[in-house]
């Protein structure tokens, strides 16, 4: 077991590793063979009292620190993942049962995501504008929201706190960060730690392990974080909104997905057959933007179909420790029973599977369902696991109606020989992101990532980010004298 499971099972709160006051403890599990990883008493509201006050202390000498000296920690954070890059790789795996392959993909957009927040930190620009009473000169400052508040999932947990913690702190930000309760030490613990040992200030960044029993809504409710960052689910996720909205701060919410790749009649089938395997189970299918259904054109759908199969079955399912398998555990019990009741409910409503995977344990087998009747639910919702819905189709129109009959609208991919009608079919599609020619899963530094509908609020990555943890400030001056009616 890695050291990190004993070393950083602890609550980081102003600059202290200390263990939290509450009367139990969050266990942290390996989700394949259940082994105890760590154990870590919960932090309680007095905790994140500690943690948000110490972050706003912080953070005022923080923002007025010259951005270069921030960039600075940044680009030492980047070497430590770097120098300790196999060692995550390892805890990825262990706490949730990562394979080696999105370990790697993991690790290498966390990188990149730094990379990112290194250039952030001189991004953010002022402008002075006209104004119509003579004298007066219009400034308006771009300047750091203050205090963030990061809630982050727990599939890919270290890229996802990671993707906000980064840049606001760039931007001259605090932040407090509340990983998953399934993913506490590679979503928050190991992140407090890199940046600690790349020299932030102590008390800047704050982790919280802890949970909704423990504290109810005081992490979002407490007055100092005025941006509320969630990843997750969007019945979460519009709670998270209710609350931010009664105590007017902002949201940032990166929610569900029900993303459908669809291959039309002029594709190249085998190309997308590879796209959509790798789109519905990367990671076990546990991505908001899996390709939960694959929809072919009728005309392609038998010859799709048997190449999606055979290349489905040889997917190798077991050990994520093994280089060699794609399909490691769904990350607890309670995923793992809803997934295959997914499959037995689809079953009973008359759907075939081509391909019917078993459940052994926290580790489910990939299933392949055809002939799901058109108005079942579950086309609508999201399956977080490795189940896919194969849809045929009969020409674009039915396609673009079949795709925008969920609540969601954050991914999505249609292959075409046709690049710009591509385009055009992207473009009817009520999604955040959609992608021509390739699959569903993607995530770059500097492209608006986001959804539409039930799939969130708000963008990050690139200029996006820079709305997302700053606001603006207007400073007028009159270098003359106004007149005034009394």
């Amino acid at each position: 077991m890695s050291s990190y499971f004993t070393d950083l099972a602890q609550q980081y709160i102003d600059g202290e590793w200390r263990p939290g006051t509450g009367s139990w403890d969050v266990i942290d599990f390996n989700p394949y063979d259940d082994e105890k990883l760590a154990a870590i008493t919960v932090a309680t509201v007095e905790e994140v009292d500690l943690a948000y006050r110490a972050a706003a202390r912080v953070q005022k000498e923080w923002a007025q620190t010259n951005p270069y000296a921030r960039r600075a920690v940044f680009e030492r954070a980047l070497r430590l993942i770097e120098d300790r890059e196999r060692e995550i790789a390892d805890l990825i795996t262990a706490e949730l049962g990562g394979t080696h392959g999105k370990a790697a993909f993991e690790l290498h957009l966390a990188k990149e995501f730094l990379r990112e927040s290194i250039h952030i930190a001189l991004r953010p620009e002022g402008r002075i504008l006209p104004s119509p009473t003579d004298g007066k000169e219009n400034r308006v400052y771009r300047v750091p929201v203050g205090v963030v508040g990061v809630i982050s999932p727990f599939n890919f947990p270290f890229l996802l706190s990671l993707k906000s913690v980064a840049p606001a702190l760039a931007l001259g930000n605090g932040v407090v960060l509340k990983p998953h309760q399934n993913t506490p030490i590679a979503g928050g613990t190991l992140i407090a730690k890199i940046f600690e040992d790349a020299g932030l200030p102590g008390g800047l960044l704050n982790v919280l392990v802890t949970d909704i029993a423990e504290i109810g809504d005081a992490f979002i409710e407490h007055p100092v974080p005025k941006v509320i960052s969630f990843t997750g689910s969007d019945k979460v996720g519009r709670h998270v909104a209710t609350v931010c909205a009664r105590h007017f701060k902002r949201a940032v919410l990166e929610l569900g997905g029900n993303a459908a790749l669809v291959v039309l009649d002029d594709a190249d089938v085998d190309y997308a057959v590879d796209a959509a395997v790798f789109s519905r189970f990367v990671h076990q299918g546990q991505v908001c933007m899996a390709a939960n259904r694959v929809l072919v054109d009728r005309s392609v759908a038998d010859e799709f179909t048997g190449k999606f199969v055979a290349k489905v079955r040889s997917l190798k399912a077991g050990d994520p420790r093994d280089p060699q398998t794609v399909i490691g555990p769904v990350i607890n019990s309670a995923q793992a029973a809803a997934v295959s009741g997914t499959v037995e409910q689809a079953l009973a409503e008359g759907a075939t599977a081509l391909v019917h995977g078993s459940t052994t344990n926290n580790l489910v087998g990939p299933s392949v369902l055809t002939g799901i009747p058109a108005g079942s639910p579950l086309l609508r919702q999201e399956v977080f696991g490795p189940v896919v819905f194969l849809i045929p189709f009969d020409g674009e129109e039915e396609a673009v109606r079949i795709v925008n009959d969920t609540p969601y609208g954050l991914s999505g991919s249609v292959h075409t020989g046709d690049i710009e009608r591509g385009v055009a079919f992207a473009k009817r599609i009520d999604t955040g992101m959609f992608h021509v020619n390739d699959g569903t899963v993607h995530d770059e530094p500097i492209v608006p990532f986001g959804g539409e509908k039930d799939s969130g609020l708000g963008r990050l990555n690139g200029e996006t980010t820079l709305e997302a943890f700053t606001t603006v400030k207007w400073i007028s001056v009159q270098h003359g004298r106004s007149t005034f009616p009394f």
